[in-house]
């Protein structure tokens, strides 16, 4: 693996990188070394997450060795620790003290899984853990059942009365397999462990991050005070904070510091109230105890201040429906006082609040009879506390400055008989996301570095947070200009003008334009067809228009929704959550129809599909904005969020200008565009156009809001004849030049989010080429979101060309070529990697090899077929591995002067083995072997898993034979480990 000599650091990158990877690499350093905020955009497929994973461990391992323990086999917790694993040689805090610790968070464990599948690529290995929730993580028979609060309750409730033999054996697991941790793993295989070896995974979690080198965990557990504490093994004065993923980080931090309160929520604590009086007042009865726990008094007292609470929020004047009553933040203490609840009684409440939470889970227990199954009980209570905690935090008012104090009257979404009640929120809204970002400053760390592929524009952004990010960059694309085509559509074809604005959206004349314009679109573009709104209304009206009307000038008699059917089979993205999935269902079959050139996707912005979903070739060709997603200013919270930014830019008595109220009203909506652009382009080989269908884009101001990227790319057209033309001749040459590449005959497709009991991925399937369309279920992709990944119809007319791409690395890591897709080499490939005594290797880290002179820049240069299939071929394979290609495109590995015999040994007898796998293996079986080795051959798994996996795929009836046979493919030093492996599945007589 070549290495990178950055700013002093040495650089183990597994791939020749790219020059946007090193300038990110450069920039990641220099944060670490000079101990200064970064915010870093690289866009979608420029291998971001690789890049700072390799920068960061680079530095941090030239403080020292990684906190890992010697183990021979590299696997996490397989085995017993030797005398030299003992508990004594795990490093103690002290010896650790002096060395950075490396938090990596992101929004959603879905992104956190393919952070670490990254991890497993590059060749560090700190010693790792991960945090998450217990309804990831709990294994308890029925405890696993329940979800949020009323887990947390269960969970606390067994381990406390000793019910759970998991928790119960954490301590002495850990004792006993110090090497968890030494290898890459993801939550899914911290649950294997518990479920094989009996540990509760996510108290296993809690033990390991004490000792980690690098933590993952999602973005909650820095944000939220409460989990932060919990984080006791932390060094914050050494840690380095990483925020991934952070385009939302400014909403989140804002979210997590504000509150909502409807008066429903009041009325069922009185009711929860009420419970604990009652059940105190039983108990006492028959247990004739004194204890405060069970004093009925104090929850008459709770209750008695709730229903106060309740009242006084109903005699708020609200004298404008619309706006509202408002007040300053610092309002909530006056309003609160009148209550007497201040920060020493608001302590006590909170205790109060703990003692009803528990009591009511162990009542519920208790009455369901000893032996029934934990239930987990929902204290809305615990809502009043986390009240509490927000206003009342670190015993001080000054935060209250950032806040807005507002009660409004809610929705009611209740039956008949309560529509007559009213129905009020009180909210508490912090208007400063700074606050949760000024917390790491107060704890003294190390760095702070904030990365997404859409912070544009920077300055806004770094305002909002009020933080310094002095280390700053806006990274290019790894694409060439011919792969991208960016236009702004003012007009329609009739010359009508394209603006969704509040003064034109509702127009007739503007929905109509854009439907043919819509239609125009789809008949050009090939494959998936996205298009954005600015809102679920808009698409809405758009849609209905569209069904009702035909062109007024047109003498045909079909609406515009039907043209547009005529061309791509349309899918709307739906309001609810729980009818997402069947939507992206729907696009997938659609995609596959024959009897139109694709489909088309109606979505909006800020939606799932906006932030979801990786559109990568041709799952999205083209994605069409029509125009921009602005907020509705009569919102309460934009309104007060507005005005507060006003008032704060007007009283800055500082140099740097703050950040007003339609600066970051635009930015919002220019952050979103960013968002459902990203959609396509999602790799170095993708291509696809980017569509402005409003005229307000071809502002200047619009157009520096866009990412950096993007920018160079964009071109406005005055007449809408230019942009089909310049449209049609890109996606012609597109298909033309893709002539050229070698065709794939089959592809697996590994289906990385989906796991058998073991954790290890499973195939999905194959997609071969035939007349058909095939497309895959999601996978996930290499932003850790779901993928739709695509093959084109070999007799479609206007994608016959068109290649069908499998799961394709960010950046520099290409599709394997078309010898891959022979299964024979494919196992031949293997053999050869285990067989590393046939292979000559090559060492990039040695001395001879860095003095060669090479470029970081790829030198554009005509290819010829063999050329560009040898350069794919080396990209995809390790480097032990590479070889040349022949003429006939056969695949030559290794030493060829020396390894011919060896070479032809190996190939003779895979042969034969195969063909006996081939007989007694079912279809899904032998694909599933396959995908085994090329988890081995993509070191997406290591060698213990792989032999574990296959020896039980061998391990049925009438197959020990080929489990036997196996062995010949094994190397050496694993030969006692597979011994081991026969023994455990050999055949009972």
């Amino acid at each position: 693996m070549p290495i990178y000599k950055i700013r002093g650091i040495d650089v183990d990158f597994p791939f020749q990188a790219y020059d946007c990877q090193v300038v990110y690499m450069e920039k990641v350093i220099q944060s670490l070394q000079e101990g200064k905020n970064a915010l870093l955009e690289s866009p979608t497929g420029t291998g971001k997450t690789l890049s700072l994973l390799c920068a960061t461990l680079a530095w941090r391992k030239s403080f020292g060795e990684f906190s890992t323990y010697p183990n021979e086999d590299k696997g996490w917790g397989s085995s017993q620790p030797s005398s030299s694993q003992s508990v004594s040689s795990t490093p103690s805090d002290s010896q650790r003290s002096g060395l950075p610790v490396i938090i990596y968070t992101s929004r959603t464990h879905s992104q956190l899984k393919q952070v670490i599948r990254e991890l497993k690529t590059c060749n560090y290995r700190p010693k790792m853990a991960i945090l998450g929730s217990r309804e990831q993580m709990c294994i308890h028979d029925n405890v696993k059942l329940l979800r949020g609060k009323a887990q947390n309750h269960a969970c606390q409730y067994v381990c406390k009365k000793r019910k759970c033999r998991h928790h119960s054996q954490v301590s002495e697991f850990m004792k006993k397999h110090n090497p968890l941790g030494n290898e890459p793993f993801d939550i899914e295989d911290l649950v294997n462990i518990g479920r094989h070896k009996g540990p509760c995974p996510y108290y296993v979690s809690r033990e390991l991050h004490k000792s980690a080198d690098i933590l993952f965990a999602p973005y909650n557990y820095l944000i939220d005070p409460g989990n932060r504490r919990s984080l006791t093994g932390i060094p914050w004065s050494k840690a380095v904070l990483i925020f991934d993923e952070a385009h939302n980080l400014e909403s989140i931090c804002a979210d997590a510091a504000s509150f909502d309160l409807p008066s429903t929520y009041i009325t069922s604590c009185i009711s929860e109230a009420n419970q604990c009086i009652d059940l105190c007042i039983k108990k006492r009865a028959i247990e004739k105890s004194a204890d405060k726990q069970f004093d009925p008094d104090n929850y008459a007292i709770l209750k008695a201040l709730l229903m106060k609470l309740e009242k006084k929020i109903g005699e708020v004047v609200i004298q404008s429906k619309e706006l509202g009553f408002t007040r300053p933040g610092n309002y909530i203490y006056e309003f609160l006082s009148d209550l007497n609840v201040t920060y020493e009684t608001a302590n006590m409440l909170m205790d109060t609040i703990d003692n009803a939470a528990q009591f009511l889970e162990e009542a519920n227990n208790a009455a369901s009879g000893a032996e029934a199954k934990p239930k987990g009980t929902v204290c809305r209570l615990e809502t009043i506390k986390d009240v509490l905690n927000i206003i009342f935090r670190d015993g001080g008012k000054s935060h209250s400055l950032f806040y807005r104090f507002h009660v409004q009257e809610s929705q009611s979404n209740y039956s008949e008989s309560f529509k007559a009640k009213n129905f009020r929120t009180l909210s508490w809204w912090c208007f400063n996301p700074g606050i949760a970002m000024q917390e790491f400053e107060k704890l003294g760390v190390r760095s702070i570095i904030l990365t997404s592929g859409t912070l544009s524009p920077l300055d806004s952004f770094a305002l909002e947070l009020n933080l310094k990010f002095p280390i700053r960059l806006e990274n290019p694309h790894v694409i060439d200009s011919d792969q991208i085509w960016v236009g702004v559509v003012p007009t329609g074809p009739s010359g009508y003008p394209l603006n969704s604005s509040f003064r034109t959206r509702d127009s007739l004349e503007y929905k109509q334009e854009l439907g043919n314009t819509i239609v125009n679109f789809a008949r050009i573009v090939p494959d998936g067809l996205l298009v954005f709104f600015p809102s679920y209304y808009m698409m809405d009206q758009c849609i209905e228009c569209w069904k009702s009307m035909s062109h007024a000038s047109s003498t045909q008699v079909l609406t515009i929704w039907e043209r547009i059917c005529k061309h791509k089979h349309p899918v709307i993205e739906p309001k609810q959550s729980a009818l997402f999935s069947n939507a992206i269902e729907d696009f997938e079959m659609k995609l596959r129809n024959q009897s139109t050139s694709g489909a088309i996707f109606f979505a909006v912005c800020r939606g799932k599909v906006s932030e979801g979903l990786d559109f990568a070739d041709q799952a999205g060709r083209a994605v069409v904005i029509t125009g921009m997603p602005f907020s509705t200013k009569t919102d309460p919270k934009v309104r007060l969020k507005r005005e507060y930014l006003d008032q704060s830019a007007s009283r800055s008595k500082t140099d740097l200008k703050g950040l007003t109220g339609e600066e970051w009203y635009v930015q919002q909506a220019a952050r979103a565009v960013n968002q459902a652009v990203g959609r396509v382009i999602r790799h170095r080989h993708d291509y696809g156009a980017i569509i402005f269908c409003d005229e307000r884009f071809l502002q200047q101001g619009r157009q520096e809001q866009m990412s950096y990227w993007l920018r160079p790319h964009v071109k406005g057209y005055s007449k809408f004849g230019d942009v089909i033309f310049t449209l049609t001749k890109f996606f012609r040459e597109k298909k033309d030049s893709l002539v050229l590449r070698p065709k794939q005959k089959e592809i697996f497709l590994v289906d990385e989010c989906c796991s058998d009991k073991d954790g290890l991925p499973q195939i999905m399937g194959s997609l071969s080429q035939s007349p058909i369309n095939s497309v895959s279920i999601p996978v996930q992709s290499s932003s850790g979101k779901p993928r739709l990944l695509i093959q084109a119809s070999t007799n479609r007319t206007k994608t016959d060309n068109y290649i069908p791409v499998g799961s394709i690395p960010p950046a520099n890591r290409a599709t394997l070529p078309d010898q891959f897709n022979n299964l024979q080499q494919q196992f031949n490939y293997f053999k050869r990697d285990l067989e590393s005594h046939c292979v000559e290797v090559v060492d990039l880290s040695s001395e001879e090899v860095l003095k060669l002179p090479f470029s970081l820049k790829k030198q554009k240069v005509l290819e010829t077929r063999n050329d560009h299939l040898e350069r794919e071929n080396k990209r995809a394979l390790p480097l032990s591995l590479c070889g040349k290609i022949s003429e006939k495109k056969e695949v030559i590995l290794g030493n060829t002067s020396s390894g011919t015999s060896c070479s032809g040994e190996v190939e003779s007898r895979g042969s034969a083995f195969l063909t006996q796998v081939r007989e007694k293996l079912s279809v899904a079986e032998y694909k599933d072997f396959v995908g085994f080795m090329k988890a081995l051959k993509s070191k997406t798994m290591t060698i213990t898993p792989v032999l574990e996996s296959i020896a039980k795929l061998f391990s049925f009836p009438g197959r020990f034979s080929l489990l036997k046979m196996f062995k010949d493919f094994v190397p050496t030093k694993y030969h006692e480990k597979y011994e081991e492996l026969l023994r455990i599945h050999r055949p009972q007589d």
